[in-house]
């Protein structure tokens, strides 16, 4: 992760350039102070959470290395294969801590904001870098050594910081194959159709393939559908594990606590919940009624925590 680090003063000061670029600029939130300060304490725990899960992770990466399948050369060739097949691990690895609730209560804090600027980018979950880890493994056995699988994972975070902002729309036929800012604004968007939408790291072309994809097409509304009302670091970084474990308790079969664990967010045991999979569906009857667009109905994180609450 020294790629990352070295990136820490250039966060910075792109930071400080897109705050005074947008502050006025009608139609855009721009920053809010406190949360600004919320999302620059959430990425430096990550930081720490990130030290502590790299023993774990690489021991895993070691381990199944020894039982690779190919054994790849010391060639130029082998990082853009390296790229494309970390981003298809960062893909599953991001769709699954959407459509998971027991990933998503870690992957809800980088969508709580109700912003979206570059230090959204920063405000990072202490949590997946250790439920994250066996969407990678893969990758060892396929042959790529561990050193090089930490490098291609700094090289796709590093990418995904410059796309969450509003100041730059659209960039043409780039998008057809890599995320872009107008793509990641509809992950992160609260919209129906825009729930769970997008999920690749830097290339677009998963979404496109696996049905996930969405173009922008409305302007986006940022957050969660059970908005936070806090900049307390700490409950935005565990919130939603405590409504998971509320909720567990308070199950009536063993089966109902197992998919309020690993079913999708929005998922209730007596069958009211609303799923983003039910909202988009929702969403697109009103349509065809021509009733229009309409903003999700307010819900508990016991209905829906989900996304749109869109890294």
């Amino acid at each position: 992760m020294t790629i990352v680090h070295y990136a820490i003063p250039f966060f910075f000061l792109t930071l400080a350039a897109e705050y005074f670029a947008v502050r006025n600029r009608v139609g855009l939130k721009g920053h809010e102070k406190r949360d600004t300060a919320a999302s620059l304490a959430m990425g430096v725990g990550s930081l720490f959470t990130s030290a502590a899960a790299i023993v774990p992770e690489v021991a895993a990466y070691q381990f199944l290395y020894e039982y690779r399948i190919f054994d790849l050369p010391n060639a130029w060739w082998v990082w853009p294969l390296l790229i494309i097949a970390e981003d298809h691990s960062y893909y599953w690895f991001h769709r699954m801590h959407h459509e998971s609730r027991i990933l998503w209560a870690g992957h809800v804090t980088h969508h709580s904001s109700e912003h979206y600027n570059l230090s959204t980018a920063l405000r990072q979950s202490w949590t997946t870098q250790f439920t994250g880890i066996p969407f990678w493994l893969p990758l060892p056995i396929l042959g790529f050594a561990p050193e090089q699988i930490l490098v291609a994972k700094s090289i796709s975070l590093l990418y995904q910081y410059w796309i969450h902002t509003e100041s730059i729309r659209s960039l043409g036929p780039f998008e057809w194959i890599f995320n872009t800012p107008s793509h990641h604004r509809v992950h992160h968007a609260t919209n129906p159709l825009y729930l769970d939408r997008n999920h690749g790291g830097i290339l677009i072309i998963w979404d496109r393939l696996y049905g996930t994809f969405e173009p922008e097409h409305e302007k986006p509304r940022y957050g969660i559908l059970s908005p936070l009302e806090t900049f307390n670091p700490v409950k935005i970084a565990f919130h939603e594990w405590v409504d998971v474990f509320r909720d567990v308790r308070k199950a009536k079969t063993f089966r109902g606590a197992l998919k309020l664990i690993f079913g999708p967010p929005g998922y209730r045991e007596d069958g009211t919940g609303l799923t983003s999979v039910d909202l988009r569906r929702l969403e697109l009857e009103r349509r065809a009624r021509g009733e229009g667009d309409e903003s999700p109905p307010s819900v508990s994180s016991g209905d829906v925590s989900n996304e749109p609450a869109h890294a």
